[in-house]
């Protein structure tokens, strides 16, 4: 915040993230750790040489898109006072073949809930989700990809 005689003006604080990237092996087998201390483990298919010993990059842009979407409809849908007893989510991609880089092409993704949930708040809380505020989502559609979806409750 800067003070002036006759102004205040609000910086907008910027969003800083730091990783840590350690090899294990001598193959393509990775320990990545955010500035909070948390750990995922990397690796590569066997067919480059890999041990299948953690998760492949570009299923992890999936797992972060699953996980950034399923805070945003936990918040949504407690603010609504709706009480979830179970949440899945399953998420299919494609990815170009024949590029490089070979990036996700489609995406599906169903969100599977179930509790004492209106399946309208439902549905707009995953529409919030992905239309406004899943940063995951917004990221993989810029770069191309189609991401459908769809919401079960109680099914």
């Amino acid at each position: 915040m800067v003070f002036n005689s006759h102004l205040i003006i609000f910086e907008k604080q910027k969003i800083k993230m730091r990783i840590e990237l350690k090899r294990l092996d001598d193959a393509f087998h990775f320990e990545a750790k955010s500035e909070t201390g948390n750990i995922a483990i990397m690796d590569a298919g066997e067919s480059i040489g890999g041990n299948n010993k953690g998760v492949r990059p570009m299923q992890m842009l999936l797992m972060g898109l699953g996980g950034c979407s399923a805070i945003d409809i936990v918040m949504i849908l407690k603010k609504q006072k709706q009480v979830i007893d179970d949440f899945e989510i399953s998420i299919d991609g494609e990815r170009e073949e024949g590029k490089e880089p070979s990036l996700w092409k489609t995406i599906t993704i169903h969100f599977k809930l179930k509790g004492q949930i209106e399946i309208e708040k439902a549905e707009r809380a995953v529409k919030l989700s992905m239309d406004k505020y899943c940063s995951v989502s917004k990221t993989l559609e810029l770069a191309g990809a189609s991401i459908s979806y769809k919401v079960s409750v109680n099914a």
